[in-house]
Formats: structure tokens, sequence, C-alpha cells
């Protein structure tokens, strides 16, 4: 297939690959700085970078093994474009020369043979995969995280509602459906039909929305927030949930954002500040004292863990090749840590939420079984599986209340 290949495009592509893995770069930011520092580009060519550079690290196993790309040298990355232009059967632009495309399309038929190679995944996580889900669920859930994540926005109810906000997005040319929640409820939540950059919208400016997956978003409904309660969002990071908590509440009560790092809740405030979402506060959770102090004060606790973020590799490939089985290991420690420590701040009668963006059973039923076992003051309540197939992130939660 016949298709133009600018130089300066391709180029693009290479130099932010090289960052991703000889650098160890987090794609979507590398991404997203060379995005802001070529204003020229049009549309068309913004696209090309952003879904050319996601669709080669997504598939990056098949096609550095197709190309025989080793070292990493600025060839190799080269090589590894010219695979994912056999791969996707486009004749290799002029400027990349000494490519024989018939090898590449040789080992490519080899390689499809073998499902690691074939779904572009370590073989570690194959295993932990395989053990924990069985062959067949994981098999359908390795094809569904291979596919492009949708766009999908959180209109801000605290200034407006989906259905005008879907309203504004059509007169910037920006086509949107409204989506209901995964259980069949109402949602705040409006699907993108194509991927454009609506963070140049004046009504994201305004804080009319934020952008948040759907699923990410069942996480603030499953919690069941009221006006006027007292929330904690404990790991809180830069304030996705916490805002949807916030609109929630339609800005009454208080919620209280922790976090270790300062840099994340300096951005939430900067979110809440354009979301007008008024009952928020941050604080650094920085030791015992801390947790302490908040003893025994929440109607509501989330637990957003730190997690492998196996439910979300769609939207971030680049994971695959950053993670590690030790990794995976040492953050099951963590949640378990967390759960234990952080639970003391619950009031009597308050309710737990669990979240992890894993569809491991080791991160999610089983560290919730493993916490419960320990401290019986706590009932299950509910829990809630989202798998990658079903069309969005993978998610789970769990609901708990403190007796």
């Amino acid at each position: 297939m016949e298709i133009r290949f600018h130089r300066n495009l391709v180029n693009a592509v290479v130099e932010i690959l090289v960052q991703v893995f000889e650098h160890k770069r987090y794609a979507d930011k590398t991404i997203e700085y060379h995005l802001k520092s070529n204003p020229r580009w049009g549309g068309r060519d913004r696209r090309f970078v952003a879904e050319t550079t996601y669709d080669i690290i997504r598939w990056w196993r098949l096609l550095a093994k197709a190309a025989e790309a080793e070292k990493f040298t600025d060839a190799d990355f080269r090589k590894v474009f010219a695979a994912w232009c056999v791969w996707k059967n486009y004749s290799l632009p002029p400027f990349i020369e000494n490519i024989n495309t018939n090898k590449i399309a040789e080992r490519l038929s080899k390689l499809l043979q073998y499902r690691t190679t074939r779904e572009s995944i370590p073989d570690w996580m194959d295993k932990i995969a395989t053990d924990e889900l069985g062959e067949r669920v994981w098999e359908k859930e390795m094809a569904a995280l291979n596919t492009s994540a949708a766009v999908v926005l959180r209109a801000n109810t605290i200034k407006t509602s989906a259905k005008q906000l879907k309203v504004l997005l059509r007169q910037h040319g920006v086509e949107a459906s409204m989506f209901q929640s995964l259980n069949g409820d109402d949602s705040d939540a409006l699907v993108l039909a194509e991927r454009q950059n609506v963070f140049r919208l004046p009504e994201f400016k305004q804080g009319y929305f934020e952008v948040q997956d759907a699923s990410s978003q069942e996480v603030g409904i499953f919690a069941d927030v009221k006006p006027g309660m007292r929330v904690i969002d404990a790991c809180a990071g830069a304030g996705g949930k916490t805002l949807h908590l916030s609109a929630l509440m339609q800005n009454k009560g208080k919620i209280v954002a922790l976090d270790v790092e300062q840099w994340k809740l300096n951005e939430l405030k900067k979110r809440a500040a354009r979301a007008n979402a008024q009952n928020i506060e941050t604080r650094i959770l920085d030791g015992a004292k801390a947790l302490k102090r908040l003893e025994n004060s929440a109607d509501r606790l989330l637990l957003d863990v730190p997690c492998s973020g196996l439910g979300v590799l769609k939207r971030n490939p680049d994971a695959k090749w950053k993670l590690s089985a030790t990794f995976i290991d040492e953050v099951r420690a963590k949640q378990q840590q967390i759960l234990t420590d952080y639970s003391t701040m619950l009031k009597k009668d308050g309710l737990l939420i669990y979240s992890t963006c894993s569809i491991l059973p080791s991160e999610n039923a089983n560290q919730v079984k493993q916490f419960l076992a320990a401290h019986q003051q706590f009932q299950f309540l509910d829990e809630r599986i989202i798998m990658p197939s079903q069309g969005f992130d993978g998610f789970y939660m769990a609901k708990m209340r403190k007796s």
C-alpha cells in the first residue's frame, strides 16, 4: 500500500522510540513534549506521530525481533519502523534504505506462530497472567490490551452536565456519545468518536470536563459518597478520582486528599481550582503522625493503591517493557501495608473502598481476603471486576464496612 511518509514525522517517531527504550522515558510525556515542541504540525501530522509511536511500542517485541534490532542504535530504530511498515503492508519511504523487506516478512510469519511474540508481551508477564487468570481468559484480555484506548471525558457536574457538554463539544467539531455506567446507571461520561486534542478547547480550560476513563469513573460511583460526608482519598495522586468525588458530593462536605508526593498534590490543587471543586483539602502523607491525626475520621476511605497497571496497558503500552515480576512482588507487599496502615482513618460504620487498575487476582480479591482475615472488624460488602475486554480499562474495586 502506498502512503506518503514525511521525513520529519518519521524522524520524530524514531526519536521518541529512542527516548522510551534507550533512556527509559514515559511514552505519554515524551509524545506530549514533541507535539508541544512542533506547534506547526497539523492535526493529521500530530495523529500520525502519536498513533504510530504507540502502535510500535505496543508491538515492540514482535517488530524488534522481525527487524533483528538488538543494539538500540538509530539504525536499529529505523529498522523497527521498517518492520512496522512491512507488517502494515505499507511501502517503505525512500529515505529508509538498505532494508530487506522480504526477510522481515519471513521473520514476521514465523514470529506470529508463538503467543508471546504474536501478542508482543514479555514471557514473565505471560506466565503470571496465565497462572492467575487461566489461559482462556488471558488470551481474551491480552488481545483487548493490544487495542487502542478510547478517549473518555467526565463532565464536571459542578459546572455542566454530560448532555450540555456534548452540545458544546459539537460546536467545536468534536463528536461524542453519551455513556451509561457499566452497571447500567446514567453516568457523566462521554466517549469521543475519534481521538482529538481536547485540552485545547476553552471548555477544558474552564473546567467543564476532565479526561478520565469510564472504568476509573466507576470507582467514584462505587464509593457511594453523599453531600456533606467526610471523605479521605488516601492515594490521591493528581486527583482524577478526587475531583469526581467532589462533583458527586455536589461540592459539599469535605474531601481530604492525601499523597506521599507533593508535586502530585500541587497538580491536584490546579485542577481543583479549574473545576471549582471547593471541598478538597490536600495534605502530604509523611508518616505515622499524619495517619494518627486522621484516625477514625472518615465516612468513606478510598484506597486507590499503587499497582502493576496491567489493566491499563492499552493506554500505557510502554509499561509492558518497564514492569518486572520483582516489581509486582514489591507492589503486592505495599498494597497490603497500605490497607493495614491506612484503614485506621475510617470511622465506625464507614466504608472502605479498595481499588486497582490491575487484572491480577493477587493484587485484587486476594489482597482483600488477606486483609479481612487479619482485621475482623471489617465486613466485605461488594466487589466489581472490569476487564479490558469490556471495552475500557481493567479495574478492580471492593467495598468493606468497618463495624
